[in-house]
């Protein structure tokens, strides 16, 4: 799957990461409902290290559709609100 990380770029990453990002994306869904800024930071930096290392980057000229678009690192609780479906920002 194709990610992209808003003002970085994309990376490619494999379905078998997925599991273990669900599992922060569920903590950003929490954190996110209950307004725990120091929480959200802190799992938004986590997500977004954990698809770093975990996905392959794409070269800055690769035209790729993102099948999957996360927040930037410095974005914001309510920016991020916006971004939430019911499954949080990763389909389950």
């Amino acid at each position: 799957m194709i990610v992209r990380i808003m003002g970085e770029g994309q990376v490619r990453l494999d379905d078998s990461h997925f599991p273990e990002l669900n599992k922060l994306d569920d903590e950003l869904l929490a954190e996110v409902e209950s307004g725990d800024l120091d929480g959200f930071r802190r799992t938004l930096g986590a997500l977004l290290a954990a698809v770093r290392t975990l996905g392959t980057p794409l070269p800055d000229d690769a035209l790729e559709p993102s099948e999957l678009i996360l927040p930037a690192p410095d974005a914001t609780i309510d920016e991020v609100r916006a971004m939430l479906t019911e499954d949080g920002l990763i389909p389950d």
